[in-house]
């Protein structure tokens, strides 16, 4: 049999612009004589919807394209869609099996609802083939003798979670002696980014058809095909097309053209700007230093070989004038005030006595991106990265500010390998910024580990607790200070209400949205 893979990007509730696609990939089955055409769940109103799902107009739009779908082309048609049950009052996710014009075979689950549902007939027998339909791996009722089970999703991507679902679905295919296509969705929606990598196993457990990751397109396979050679998963490659997919679809279906950043001359924003560059092109990013009294001449030129190895415009306001003015204004009220020790987030007696004029500096640069931001209707991309958002090491209104955070899901020894990813065949983020380091240039001298403890220990402390829930003496017994360990993790606890306030931040890992009451007397 020749099945036909349609791993598509939808736009959500653009019910005309994804049935357009869908029909125009209906077209190409049909002109490469493929007995059946796959697409990923929800495939019409784009997933996921939130709550969109209650708007009934969305609903009745998407059931009109199914109609118009059903009747298009001379192929068989797997589709996702959502539907309703009037009379339950409950809203389905659905996949139909369409053939000559007709649904004859539906698989159905209930969405948000924990009610019991009676699912209609999802087996159907196709060219002497028993195929059983699913989304996202129901097999509970799967019958005996089934040849095929055909799979439709839309599970986003996570760092090391393709090999893991390879490994999956070959040992479940293998286990129900039956072969299994799974078509996922590909894109990115918001701050979730879809893999694709559609897959094909045997009923041996081998793979037989990979689809690209991070690629939309449509593919051509014949069940009868013999065992690949998987392509090799690369992690941190992996990420770096997750993050240039995510500020592509971010931009194009937010209705962006352009973007703006601000270059410090360190590695996130160095690292921000290959990205976005990368996915809009050089013309479409305009990068901005704001140097201080503060900002080392190294930290200049970096910015400035940075964005010429990228040909991308670099603007330079010096802020030392506007900080002066500030203080100025500010200097009768901050006289009568006692300085605070206490940095929202970390607390350490290394500190200088207050943070208020530090925070002001990054406040002023925030405020002038914003601004431009509003003149040019360019989308300002926020650099911070996992680590400085989970410790409170950064500014509210100040290097927070965006409307997309391109790294906020990386801790920063990640991104370091993904600098040297990067750089691989030649010398796009200038080696002195990867090598240099690193410091907000608030205060003289200013150093990071003069705040936090050394990112190798920071970061695995975060990642045991926050990736792996760790409890506070499950990661001491891994080796660390019992005094550093608190201190970390206090510091994420007590800087939840920056974390509600950040930018969106494009999803890599598996704890990305881990949430804590703000109001809270938790004692760890």
């Amino acid at each position: 049999m020749k099945i036909a893979i349609a791993q598509t990007n939808p736009t959500i509730g653009d019910i005309k612009g994804n049935t357009i696609k869908i029909t125009d990939y209906i077209d190409k089955a049909s002109q490469n004589n493929a007995d059946l055409i796959i697409f990923p769940k929800m495939a019409i109103t784009g997933y996921p919807v939130m709550d969109l799902i209650r708007e009934h107009k969305l609903i009745d739009e998407n059931l009109k394209a199914l109609e118009i779908i059903s009747h298009y082309g001379n192929t068989a048609i797997i589709c996702g869609y959502i539907d309703k049950d009037k009379d339950k009052d409950v809203l389905l996710n659905c996949a139909a099996f369409i053939y000559k014009g007709e649904i004859i075979a539906k698989y159905t689950k209930p969405i948000d609802s924990i009610n019991e549902y009676k699912q209609n007939l999802n087996s159907v027998l196709f060219k002497n083939k028993k195929i059983y339909l699913t989304i996202e791996e129901d097999y509970t009722n799967l019958e005996s003798n089934t040849d095929f089970i055909i799979d439709i999703s839309a599970q986003h991507f996570r760092k090391g979670n393709y090999d893991i679902k390879l490994n999956h679905l070959s040992k479940t295919a293998k286990k129900l002696n039956t072969s299994i296509i799974y078509v996922n969705q590909v894109g990115a929606n918001d701050n979730l980014i879809f893999d694709g990598g559609s897959l094909f196993v045997n009923s041996k457990g081998d793979p037989v058809f990979q689809a690209d990751k991070f690629c939309e397109s449509i593919y051509f396979f014949e069940t009868e095909n013999e065992k690949i050679k998987i392509k090799p998963s690369n992690e941190i490659e992996d990420i770096r097309q997750a993050l240039v997919l995510g500020i592509r679809d971010y931009c194009s279906k937010c209705g962006f053209k352009q973007t703006l950043l601000g270059l410090s001359g360190g590695i996130d924003s160095a690292i921000t700007a290959v990205l976005a560059v990368e996915a809009l092109g050089s013309e479409n990013v305009l990068s901005v230093t704001m140097p201080s009294m503060y900002s080392s001449k190294g930290s200049v030129d970096d910015s400035i070989a940075l964005a010429k190895n990228l040909n991308m415009e670099l603007i330079t306001i010096p802020i030392k004038s506007l900080y002066d003015e500030y203080l100025q204004t500010l200097e009768s009220i901050f006289d009568e005030l006692e300085p605070s020790i206490e940095m929202q987030g970390i607390v350490s007696d290394r500190l200088e006595p207050d943070l208020t004029e530090e925070n002001l500096q990054s406040r002023i640069r925030g405020t002038l991106l914003m601004a431009i931001s509003n003149k040019t209707g360019k989308l300002l991309l926020s650099t911070g990265n996992k680590s400085e958002l989970y410790t409170g090491y950064c500014t509210l209104y100040g290097d927070m500010c965006g409307g997309l955070a391109v790294l906020g899901d990386l801790y920063k020894t990640t991104i370091y390998e993904l600098a040297k990813h990067i750089n691989k065949d030649k010398e796009i983020i200038p080696n002195a910024i990867i090598e240099k380091a690193p410091s907000a240039e608030l205060r003289p001298n200013q150093k990071d580990q003069d705040t936090l403890p050394p990112y190798e220990i920071l970061d695995a402390v975060l990642e045991f607790y926050i990736e792996e829930n760790l409890s506070v003496e499950e990661i001491i017994k891994k080796g660390f200070d019992s005094k550093t360990v608190l201190e970390i993790l206090k510091a994420v606890n007590s800087s939840e209400h920056k974390r509600r306030q950040a930018a969106l931040a494009l999803n890599v890992t598996s704890a990305a949205n881990r949430k804590t009451p703000i109001a809270n007397k938790y004692e760890l």
